[in-house]
């Protein structure tokens, strides 16, 4: 991606070199935590399986120490600049649809182990939205496990992930958020996985939305980033992960979707930059997800 010369933003929380503290389950990755639902939604099988795969250890022994942190503060700034280039997206296109002014999410970026509004999570966790407190938190070794492994890597891969927590933010102020997880609370949880689902898929095209507009404001993509978004998206498909770490799936257990709706939904997004198609993933039949 081209950030020469791009902004940083002023709503990043850097708390690198502090761990400890109390802390949650796992809660995978691409997780979303909605306020008063402190674990995965969709149930915990997934957390377990992401546990394999991305085999990061849990920290948090309930006292602070202090981490070296110069190895991603290349990272860092760069995400600070994504998140910049979410805020300018966003704000032209909540102005555009007549929405109100859009209210920027805070980063936290964090080490090892973190409280958040929604709880505490670990490394282990992934990247996860807090509604709660309106923020993203991501330790950035991810990108690291990411690379090693699932072999999904590259700039604009890791800014997809970004865009996808920032995503469920927008699903926050919109309302949508607080609907699904009324519904999801008189499901099955079967049918609240499903529900998951959706709300992930959605997300995936929110993040392709955003990169169709920054690029259109500030030529930020270059040959090879789209490819490297999309393949990250297949590989973080619920399908992939669990033949991946335990040789077959359970479908039943998807809370993400598979890797081809994913790859589907962040594409269509990237193509189109239209905001208003990807309320397709809940009208859309379970499973229709291709169109």
């Amino acid at each position: 991606m081209r950030l020469d010369g791009r902004r940083k933003s002023s709503n990043v929380d850097d708390r690198r070199g502090l761990s400890g503290g109390k802390v949650a389950g796992g809660l995978g990755i691409g997780g979303i935590v909605i306020a008063a639902l402190f674990t995965l939604m969709g149930g915990g099988n997934i957390s377990d399986i992401l546990q394999q795969v991305i085999g990061m250890q849990m920290q948090g022994t309930g006292t602070e120490q202090t981490v070296d942190t110069s190895a991603t503060d290349e990272l860092a700034e760069f995400s600070s600049q994504i998140l910049a280039g979410t805020e300018d997206v966003w704000t032209k296109i909540f102005r555009e649809q007549g929405w109100g002014e859009y209210e920027a999410p805070g980063l936290v970026l964090f080490t090892g182990s973190v409280n958040s509004g929604c709880g505490g999570a670990t490394a282990q966790t992934g990247p996860f939205y807090c509604s709660a407190d309106q923020k993203v938190y991501i330790d950035l070794s991810f990108f690291q496990n990411m690379r090693q492994t699932l072999g999904a890597d590259g700039d604009f891969a890791y800014a997809y992930v970004i865009a996808h927590e920032v995503g469920h933010h927008v699903q926050y102020l919109r309302g949508t958020l607080s609907q699904a997880h009324q519904q999801m609370n008189r499901m099955a949880q079967a049918d609240a996985n499903k529900v998951s689902v959706r709300l992930e898929l959605q997300a995936d095209f929110y993040a392709g939305v955003w990169a169709y507009h920054d690029n259109k404001m500030f030529n930020s993509l270059e040959d090879g980033d789209l490819e490297e978004a999309l393949d990250a998206a297949k590989k973080i498909g619920d399908d992939y992960l669990q033949k991946k770490a335990q040789g077959y799936e359970v479908p039943e257990s998807f809370n993400h979707g598979r890797s081809e709706w994913r790859h589907h939904w962040l594409k269509k997004g990237l193509a189109m930059g239209n905001v208003n198609l990807g309320d397709a993933t809940f009208t859309l039949p379970y499973g229709d997800f291709l169109h």
